[in-house]
């Protein structure tokens, strides 16, 4: 069997950051907020990061970046998991796959992916690119991405690298939100 390393470091790195989210940083006192009741088993119903709820949807201009790495760490250019929270109640939201395509500040850009198919048939929602299959779903379903909507992750929700986009559907993916926007 093959040793491979950046399965093995991407397993370290989210053993650590889960003992981490387990263990308050030294200073810290007091006991840990409760879970909102719509969040899945160890899962915030949000997205932490430094300010300690969502933001909000990002609506500014987004800078499409290309910088897969295998170093463990999400970056943009990579399909990753985590917490995205429902459009409608950004208390509730989903475990769901998603397409890092740049930065604000602390947070990961996003945009959703999804297996249903919103681009074939007799209706076509120019809203969502087809991006085909990918590492990112095991049953290996054609994923489509959601152009319509930018969300913000915390590196620190991310909970496992699913596959990194090759460049040139990532380019396809960037062209076609520029086109919409």
């Amino acid at each position: 069997m093959a040793f491979n390393a950046r399965k093995f470091f991407s397993f370290l790195n989210r053993v650590v950051r889960e003992i981490s989210r387990a263990q308050p940083a030294s200073g810290q006192r007091g006991p840990t907020p409760p879970k909102p009741a719509s969040a899945p088993a160890g899962r915030r119903a949000t997205g932490s990061g430094a300010t300690g709820s969502y933001p909000g949807d990002y609506s500014g201009p987004v800078t499409f970046e290309y910088s897969p790495d295998s170093n463990g760490q999400p970056d943009p250019g990579e399909v990753v998991w985590g917490w995205v929270p429902y459009e409608e109640d950004h208390s509730q939201g989903k475990d769901r796959p998603v397409l890092l395509v740049g930065r604000d500040g602390q947070w990961l850009l996003g945009l959703m992916l999804t297996s249903k198919d919103n681009t074939n048939g007799q209706h076509q929602d120019r809203d969502y690119l087809d991006i085909g299959t990918g590492a990112w779903d095991r049953q290996g379903r054609p994923s489509e991405v959601k152009l319509d909507r930018v969300i913000r992750l915390a590196a620190n929700d991310v909970r496992r690298e699913g596959a990194v986009l090759d460049r040139e559907r990532f380019k396809r993916v960037a062209q076609k939100f520029a086109a919409n926007r």
